[in-house]
């Protein structure tokens, strides 16, 4: 233990640069990794920052942390590069702590690894904000809050239950059998500035969940401005409840793997010309579907507002389902989008009874309903047979009640 000048009190060893880039290329898993490196900078820094972040006091962080954690709402913390809660710990971020990453792109991030927990308990009127530390900050200054499970995902094949996929940044491994694999809390969390890519199948989004299980507890939580997606299921079960997503410049909400949780009010806008509203597939086309099931989600309450552009409001593909009910689609050239493109899943093949849209309103949208097929299905779904339900009983989601006071961005 060494004794370090600072109100935490963690544990600590120097984590060279070096060994920071080598974690991007093979992962986490060695041996002798050092903490989380916590180096007051109170007396050179005055970063401040809103939402009780406004103090002189600063403090660095990145590393891993390996011991049960508390931030202080009173410091103001730089995120200086990734920064990993290791197996068995917990990191707590209470009401409005701030934390300021610096501009490195996917380099850096912040990781909750399997078996770790973080419990993020920000309020509407004093949320937990992660931005960026740029003096101008754009889409993709820092890549995001990424929570890896150990519940489901198609990738993992029942006769190697052991062989784990890695995340797509840090190659870190996910999943498992836990359905209700507990990986935290979250609440009223903001995420600024996010998301990013090394190249076509490495990304990170504003908010990645890796087979994260229904014990985990995800509610109020904004991505804003995010150069990938803003928010990611690579399997899993969790449910979350009330989720603005405002100027993805990717995809707005995407799924994969096999994911099977609720979202619950959820809120879309493309203020940067993003692709597709939602997109979503039964599992990940790069590899192949191993677990032999598909994502079938349930989506309640959903606004997703277009840039008028020709982009998709919905793009349902490789063999993926989903229930959705009362949502408002405005603005977009396509609506919903239903792709037979993989022969083992056929994503038409769900319809109706487990993939449905009842209660869908169109506004300024060109064409509501698409069917594309590579395969010359001899009895193509129409719209009727899609979207069901009475479009005057759409109201989408009541994002002016829940989502004031801890928003930015929204029109």
């Amino acid at each position: 233990m060494i004794t370090i000048l600072n109100p935490l009190k963690m544990k600590i060893r120097f984590l060279s640069s070096l060994l920071i880039l080598a974690l991007f290329t093979v992962g986490c898993e060695e041996d002798n990794t050092p903490n989380i490196e916590i180096i007051d900078n109170s007396v050179v820094n005055n970063i401040g920052g809103g939402n009780g972040g406004d103090t002189d006091e600063t403090e660095d962080l990145f590393g891993f942390i390996t011991e049960d954690t508390t931030l202080d709402a009173n410091v103001t913390y730089r995120l200086a590069a990734a920064t990993f809660v290791d197996e068995g710990a917990t990191l707590t971020i209470p009401a409005g702590t701030v934390i300021r990453a610096e501009p490195n792109g996917v380099q850096n991030y912040i990781a909750v690894l399997r078996g770790s927990q973080i419990q993020i308990n920000g309020t509407a009127s004093n949320p937990v904000v992660m931005t960026s530390a740029a003096t101008t900050p754009t889409p993709g200054d820092w890549g995001g809050l990424v929570i890896l499970g150990q519940s489901t995902t198609n990738l993992i094949d029942p006769a190697t239950p052991d062989d784990l996929p890695t995340s797509e940044v840090g190659q870190l491994p996910y999943g498992g059998s836990v359905v209700d694999d507990n990986s935290g809390s979250i609440s009223y969390l903001r995420l600024e500035y996010v998301g990013g890519a090394i190249n076509g199948t490495q990304e990170l989004n504003g908010l990645s969940l890796y087979a994260v299980g229904s014990g985990t507890n995800i509610n109020h939580v904004q991505v804003f401005q995010c150069s990938d997606d803003g928010i990611e299921f690579f399997g899993g079960t969790v449910n979350v409840n009330n989720l603005a997503i405002v100027g993805a410049e990717d995809d707005s909400v995407d799924w994969t793997e096999g994911y099977s949780g609720t979202v619950t009010d959820v809120y879309v806008e493309q203020t940067l010309d993003g692709d597709s509203g939602f997109e979503m597939d039964g599992f990940n086309t790069d590899f192949q579907n191993s677990g032999g099931f598909v994502s079938i989600p349930t989506i309640t309450n959903a606004t997703v507002i277009g840039s008028g552009d020709n982009s998709r409001a919905f793009r349902l593909r490789a063999g993926t389902g989903g229930i959705f009910t009362n949502v408002t689609i405005e603005d977009f050239g396509r609506g919903v989008v239903v792709e037979d493109d993989t022969s083992g899943d056929i994503t038409s093949a769900n319809i109706p009874d487990d993939l449905q849209f009842t209660d869908v309103s169109f506004t300024g949208v060109t064409d509501e309903f698409l069917y594309e097929d590579d395969f010359a299905n001899p009895s193509p779904p129409a719209q009727a047979d899609v979207i069901g339900g009475d479009a005057t009983n759409a109201t989408g989601t009541d994002i002016a009640t829940w989502g004031a006071g801890w928003t930015v961005g929204i029109n």
